[in-house]
């Protein structure tokens, strides 16, 4: 095609661009933060208490509008970041125009461009394949089916798919928004909210909390209006109780701290492709891995080659082989430096490289057919064949694996390639090659990591299993002095898992394989990352609860991964791991925090009702106490280090805790409220001693979830209980917020029941510490 033709075509919006975005727009943002049920039910409230002519208690108005704005020049900031990176990542393409291969962006290919495929490249447009060198796609993405499709001249093929072998020519019949499949194809760079229990937990907490929230709130508006004589009093007194029941920090926070954290491991070279998946990365407890460009370098070189035949006539036809076969990989990178091309090898056929047959051939006109593949399933052809000294061969190939080196025969046979792709019989060996792979510098202090935190190590390598044995010997993998050839696995899952809970190192895995590892892990109720830089590890990605895949690696693994380690640095790994743990560990503090006032602010505001009295809190009072024990706390909190490791049970574990903490803090309250009455005090005083006594037990309750309390965590409960102290004494404060300071009796009493009531507290979250319903006892912290 000619730079004229494409033109014409970008004239008539004939282009490859499409309206997906890497992540949600700006509008989008504001959109979502600003536009959700909590901001429409408090910005209402807040109209309501201005109109009756108190500005004061609309205050939760501000950190309404304090809070939305946080979340959105956050969310803001960390998706300029990952546009950025994405960028960075995103597929190029290689067009033929004017007799020139270009590589381009995928959104400049244009209908009826000539685009050039190779082995792990991304079929970014549908097309018709014009010409085929062997050309194998993989379209499991689109179809389930696992096995690799030949493509020949006038076969389609469909944005979504990825070549798994071989390479080839073909021109765009279709681009765009018309492509088949185009969200698959493009999943990897759209904004999702994958699955996650953060999210499910918030979901049906906030579905609970709606549900009583209806039924309560009527009981309690009535309830207000028969208890006041002013209308107006009435009404701010049934804001403050609706304002209190309302979580509204939960859902920011959440978000918030999903697209803070994608930023940070940005900043670390770590896309993010899906946010939720930060989460993720605290609940994987088994991590897959892939040797070659995780474990290894990725870069082979050539140490020893044995002959055994005629050494001119077969370094002969390595160098012809090896520029005849259309593969380009480590392995035939390193042979293509030490066998020059040779004349006069005329090609009649080849088979590229698969990683199920794990062998190439290439057949040249009179000199036979050579193949070129793993020793095992070459040799195991010649045995078939009763070729003389194979049994000789495999124990010298079994001993250059057990010192590490991986090792490739070439094998000679007069028989001609067949159009199945099936291993030529009468095979002869020709010679042993063997590579040496070098281990990452990071690998064994990151698996050094992983051990100590209770993730299991799983490698899973298609080498020969005492070469990825030696490899994992060296970076201290467990159990890796037993390693299993997966030819010989089982073929039910159950009975897979059973051997993968007992063995850590599998060699000769193939693609389908690595994929059904993963789910049988699955099925034992693990979480499961894999690891993965080439195009046999796509499938397994897909599959794995987190795939993370190398900035080097094939754009297929990058397409499908949710995690793109950018300067593939296997070092990265476990700050990843912190930083999903980190963001676990606080959000179920948040969570805990945020739970816990909506359940003491419903049942104190029913049990007010039934006992026919004015709601003893203004909505400025709400604001107060829910800052200081945990707006505030809870934004510090969410951001901060931790080790903890994770457990399933969220949700539950926070019920355990917000319920009985909630119930004592209603408790207290309502007993403090009931002394005020008895004493006959000023309504102001009571205010204020419900005041006190429930920020008592607020700070009770933070200073529980900030254990241990004898770090900086502790000392931001003291900082918000002086804050407190100083508001309470200073008379600006005081008048600002209509704080009364009670008299000397009523005060000692009101600090006497707080005492009681977190004593209480201390024991209720011990008891439940005991049966280890939770996370919060004061060792299993960071």
């Amino acid at each position: 095609m000619s730079l004229s033709e494409v033109r014409e075509r970008e004239d008539k919006g004939q282009t490859n661009r499409v309206r997906e975005k890497s992540s949600r727009s700006l509008a989008h943002i504001i959109r979502a933060n600003v536009f959700n049920r909590f901001n429409a039910l408090l910005g209402a409230l807040a109209i309501v208490v201005l109109v009756f002519d108190s500005p004061r208690d609309a205050l939760f108005g501000l950190v309404l509008v304090f809070n939305t704005l946080i979340g959105i020049v956050q969310e803001w900031r960390a998706k300029r970041t990952l546009d950025r990176l994405s960028i960075l990542t995103a597929p190029l393409a290689r067009v033929v125009r004017d007799g020139v291969v270009r590589e381009i962006p995928r959104e400049e290919i244009v209908l009826d461009d000539l685009i050039e495929v190779g082995p792990g490249d991304q079929i970014l447009v549908d097309g018709s394949v014009v010409a085929s060198e062997g050309l194998e796609v993989d379209e499991s993405l689109l179809t389930g089916e696992s096995v690799p499709v030949p493509k020949e001249p006038g076969a389609g093929v469909w944005s979504g798919s990825f070549v798994s072998g071989g390479r080839g020519r073909f021109r765009a019949t279709a681009v765009g928004e018309e492509v088949y499949a185009q969200k698959l194809a493009s999943q990897a760079r759209r904004f999702t909210l994958v699955s996650s229990e953060l999210r499910k937990a918030s979901d049906t907490i906030l579905r609970y909390i709606t549900w009583i929230m209806v039924p309560v709130a009527s009981v309690f508006v009535a309830s207000q209006l028969l208890t006041h004589f002013s209308l107006r009093e009435a009404v701010i007194s049934s804001v403050a109780g609706l304002v209190g029941m309302v979580p509204e920090g939960l859902i920011l926070l959440t978000s918030l701290v999903f697209a803070v954290s994608a930023a940070a491991l940005a900043r670390r070279n770590v896309l993010v492709q899906e946010l939720p998946a930060v989460e993720g990365l605290a609940r994987v407890d088994v991590v897959c891995l892939d040797k070659t460009g995780t474990l290894t370098e990725g870069t082979l070189f050539l140490q020893e080659v044995r002959y055994l035949g005629d050494e001119r006539w077969t370094r002969d036809a390595l160098g012809a082989l090896i520029r005849n076969l259309p593969d380009r990989n480590a392995t035939l990178s390193a042979l293509h430096e030490a066998f020059p091309h040779a004349e006069g090898w005329e090609l009649a056929s080849v088979v590229p490289f698969s990683s199920e047959r794990k062998w190439s051939a290439v057949e040249f006109q009179g000199r036979g057919t050579w193949v070129l593949g793993a020793p095992e399933i070459l040799l195991a052809k010649a045995c078939e064949a009763g070729g003389e000294g194979a049994r000789e061969l495999s124990a010298e190939v079994e001993e250059l694996a057990r010192r590490g080196l991986r090792v490739l025969m070439l094998a000679r046979t007069d028989e001609r390639l067949r159009e199945g792709g099936d291993l030529p019989r009468d095979l002869r060996p020709m010679a042993l090659l063997s590579f040496v792979e070098k281990i990452r510098p990071d690998a064994p202090r990151t698996l050094a990591y992983f051990r100590e935190q209770g993730v299991g190590i799983k490698v899973i390598s298609g080498d020969n299993p005492l070469t990825v044995a030696d490899v994992a010997l060296r970076v201290g993998v467990p159990g890796a002095e037993e390693p299993v050839d997966a030819r010989g696995l089982p073929t039910t899952r159950e009975e897979m898992a059973a051997v993968l809970e007992e063995r850590s190192v599998f060699g000769r895995v193939v693609p389908e394989q690595k994929r059904e590892m993963v789910l049988a892990l699955q099925g034992r109720g693990h979480v499961v990352a894999m690891t993965g830089d080439g195009v046999n590890d796509t499938l397994a990605l897909k599959e794995a609860d987190l795939g993370i895949a190398m900035g080097s690696g094939a754009p297929s693994t990058k397409a499908v991964a949710q995690l793109v380690l950018l300067d593939g640095k296997f070092s990265t790994l476990p700050r990843v791991v912190a930083e999903g743990r980190r963001v676990m560990a606080n959000m179920e503090r948040v969570a805990n925090l945020f739970l816990t006032k909506t359940v003491y602010v419903a049942l104190l505001a029913l049990v007010i009702s039934l006992a026919r009295w004015p709601f003893p809190l203004l909505p400025r009072h709400i604001t107060l106490v829910g800052s200081l024990t945990i707006g505030i706390p809870a934004f510090i909190l969410s951001f901060t280090p931790s080790r903890r490791r994770y457990r399933p049970g969220l949700l539950r574990r926070v019920m355990l805790f917000s319920l009985p903490a909630g119930v004592i803090a209603t408790s207290a309250t309502f007993t403090a409220v009931a002394m005020a009455h008895s004493n006959r005090i000023p309504d102001g005083e009571v205010r204020t001693t419900a005041v006190i006594v429930l920020t008592c037990v607020g700070l009770a309750v933070l200073a529980h979830l900030s254990r241990p309390i004898y770090t900086w965590k502790g000392g931001l409960t003291a900082v918000m209980g002086g804050a407190f102290a100083g508001i309470l004494f200073l008379p600006w404060f005081r008048n600002f917020f209509q704080l009364f300071l009670p008299s000397l009796p009523v005060l000692v009493q009101a600090l006497g029941i707080a005492a009681v009531h977190v004593l209480l507290l201390e024991l209720a979250v011990r008891y439940v510490g005991r049966r280890g319903e939770t996370g919060l006892t004061p060792a299993s912290d960071d």
